[in-house]
């Protein structure tokens, strides 16, 4: 019998995101591939569901359950699901004691932002791994007592691959953390040419679920507050930029800035609504132009986007904000960084002088360093279950 591995995630609250949705599915195929034998753990409450016509409804008749059972379905996930419903008094999918005989026998369950909360299955689990996947809030959450995501595990992953070092500004909590990056399954996101002509893209929340974290006197914020820094640079290089970006219609001056700078706003359900949008969109971009939320760059956390991962596999150069990977990846092929509009005004010449070139060497890095076989071996490695 093949060894399992149980994966935690929040799928079911967020449909119609598809850059959310593949976060997970990285780990759930890259793990497939490996191998093992993976059960796939998510919670589903009344009061998130909703229907098509965005009113309250029962879980039965929710978007919620239609999206995850799709996903699930298309991807050939049959058998390797539970959904918790209703607080877990009744499921979708592998019933409740095939569930804890699972995890009795698991190597291990990959708990993402200690989403599952079950005592009950991670109680038979053999060893409970938190995988924090947005490196500094839930640390910084822990330390102000605003919400304890971290206890209850018996090891702790991050992809924010500064943390514990000095110049890292993320508290550890006192917790040991092993580092990894984000994997990609290679075999879904081939080398594309891109069909148009060349434009920086990305998909992004403006401001996301929760608000900045003041610690210590200083104030972590969100993607806008960093965003705002760059909102010239279409004027600046004469170049197409395109945001697929959820932003809300508070955020009206916002919007303005980013219209009257040039920038293109699509609606990101259209461009990244499911799986297969989200990778049609990455695939028929040219590069990525990536700002980090405030709290990945004034931590120097080295946390890195799942999403310029898939964007390098498709062999889309990226051009992102430095968090503190400088020195943790080769920057300059590729992969280039800014800290300011100068630099980033420097990395779109770069590119446009030689898209080709480094288009190639996007591909080849996504190769080295982010392909879900090497990624996910080491990491498996590290928690002593290879």
């Amino acid at each position: 019998m093949k060894k399992s591995i149980l994966v935690c995630g929040s799928l079911a609250q967020k449909p119609y995101q598809g850059g959310h949705t593949w976060v997970f599915l990285q780990y759930l195929l890259g793990l497939r591939k490996l191998g093992w034998d993976v059960l796939f753990l998510d919670q589903l409450e009344r009061e998130m569901c909703v229907g098509c016509d965005g009113k309250p409804c029962s879980v039965q008749d929710s978007v919620n359950l239609r999206y995850f059972l799709r996903i699930m379905d298309d991807f050939d996930l049959k058998g390797h699901y539970a959904l918790l419903c209703d607080r877990g008094t009744w499921e979708i999918g592998v019933n409740r004691q095939a569930i804890l005989e699972r995890s009795s026998r698991a190597a291990l369950v990959l708990n993402i932002m200690g989403f599952l909360r079950d005592e009950e299955i991670l109680g038979r689990s053999q060893k409970r791994v938190f995988l924090d996947i947005d490196p500094g809030f839930g640390q910084m959450w822990q330390e102000l007592g605003l919400h304890a995501a971290l206890t209850g595990h018996d090891c702790y992953v991050t992809i924010g691959q500064n943390i514990g070092r000095p110049d890292c500004g993320i508290p550890t909590c006192g917790l040991s953390w092993i580092t990894t990056p984000q994997p990609v399954v290679l075999d879904f996101w081939p080398y594309t040419e891109s069909n148009h002509s060349l434009s920086f893209t990305t998909i992004a929340s403006w401001r996301g679920a929760y608000g900045p974290i003041q610690m210590d006197g200083k104030t972590y914020g969100l993607r806008v507050h960093e965003f705002r820094k760059y909102a010239a640079l279409p004027l600046v290089t004469g170049e197409r930029f395109e945001l697929a970006l959820n932003i809300h219609s508070a955020d009206h001056a916002d919007r303005r800035l980013l219209e009257a700078n040039g920038w293109i706003l699509v609606d990101p359900r259209e461009a990244a609504g499911d799986p297969w949008r989200y990778r049609s969109y990455i695939q028929s971009s040219g590069v990525e132009f990536m700002v980090a939320k405030n709290m990945y760059v004034e931590t120097n956390s080295g946390w890195f986007s799942d999403r310029s991962i898939c964007y390098l596999a498709s062999g889309k150069p990226v051009l992102t904000q430095n968090t503190g990977t400088n020195g943790i990846y080769p920057c300059g092929r590729g992969l280039l960084t800014f800290s300011s509009i100068e630099e980033a005004v420097s990395g779109v010449q770069e590119i446009r002088r030689n898209y080709r070139g480094h288009s190639q060497a996007a591909r080849e890095l996504a190769l080295e360093y982010f392909d879900s076989n090497k990624v996910l071996s080491c990491l498996l490695k590290k928690l002593d279950v290879l």
